[in-house]
């Protein structure tokens, strides 16, 4: 694992301590780590929803379809089935 050293204002330092401390985090290393672990989430899902957007449209999704990905989704969900 790789250190970084960041510099904070004071007002900055506070937050993140209170947060370390309110959040049950351990240190403040593990809140700035799940800082950005969030951010990479959220960029992702930015990347995939601008992917969506400007895909072409798909068919409309029917009852069928609905019933059909239930039914799939249980069948993953059963103990012992295949991942």
């Amino acid at each position: 694992m790789s250190t970084m050293n960041i510099s904070l204002p004071d007002s900055l330092k506070a937050f993140v301590d209170s947060q370390v401390t309110e959040g049950g985090y351990g240190t403040s290393s593990e809140y700035v780590r799940e800082l950005i672990r969030t951010d990479q989430d959220r960029r992702q899902l930015r990347t995939l929803l601008l992917q969506g957007a400007a895909s072409a449209p798909a068919e409309v999704a029917s009852a069928q379809y609905f019933t059909a990905l239930r039914q799939r989704v249980r069948a993953h969900a059963e103990p012992g089935a295949p991942a």
